[in-house]
């Protein structure tokens, strides 16, 4: 079975920057497409950005030109480089893996906006 740990979240200000690692275990990654979504107190969860096995992303209008995903198959990682964030980015960001029909989550990592 696939894991995945997230990683990177924390309190950052208006206006500052993160960035959220994922590893994956396993062979599966470098073959399966893998994304970042989000999830706010009292909304439901939504795609943020997302990674085929040949590069190509899609991102949320909400974060395009503001974040950058990417992957690295040699170390089982997709990152999400964040910029100028506000506080409408306050949530848990989840990385998921899309493998064999089924799909992976992780645990999930806060990322809190505020002054």
């Amino acid at each position: 079975q696939v894991q995945l740990v997230e990683s990177g979240g924390g309190l950052v200000q208006p206006g500052g920057s993160l960035r959220l690692s994922c590893v994956a275990s396993g062979r599966s990654f470098s073959i399966s497409a893998v994304g970042w979504y989000r999830q706010a107190p009292g909304k439901e969860r939504e795609l943020v950005a997302r990674i085929t096995t040949g590069g190509t992303s899609i991102y949320a209008d909400s974060v395009k030109g503001r974040f950058t995903i990417s992957r690295d198959n040699a170390k089982n990682t997709v990152d999400l480089q964040m910029n100028s964030l506000n506080p409408g980015d306050t949530a848990v960001y989840y990385c998921k893996l899309a493998y064999n029909f089924r799909e992976y989550w992780g645990q999930g990592t806060q990322v809190t906006v505020s002054s």
